[in-house]
């Protein structure tokens, strides 16, 4: 595999819920993803964010895990691994 580029810094947020079994699963995935461009996914729990972002957990809440890339939403349940390293690489 080809040295990915890290000319341009990209946010990975994943959005999750406490008890979330997929949830765990897609993180441990993100963090060896992102390892490969140097940088750290973050996490936000929805329901912690109601305060705050009450829109989030009414937008997301019901098909979590939900992979955020620079603020857009980017895959749902599953991370789609070639598409985000591809996108990564942009």
């Amino acid at each position: 595999m080809s040295e990915p580029s890290n000319e341009t810094t990209h946010s990975v947020i994943l959005l999750t819920r406490a008890g979330c079994g997929l949830c765990i699963t897609a993180l441990e995935q993100l963090r060896v993803i992102c390892a490969d461009y140097g940088i750290e996914p973050g996490t936000v729990d929805v329901d912690e964010a109601v305060p705050t972002d009450p829109g989030l957990r009414a937008e997301f809440g019901d098909r979590l895990p939900v992979v955020l890339l620079d603020g857009r939403e980017h895959s749902y349940f599953d991370v789609d691994e070639p598409r985000l390293r591809a996108d990564l690489s942009r």
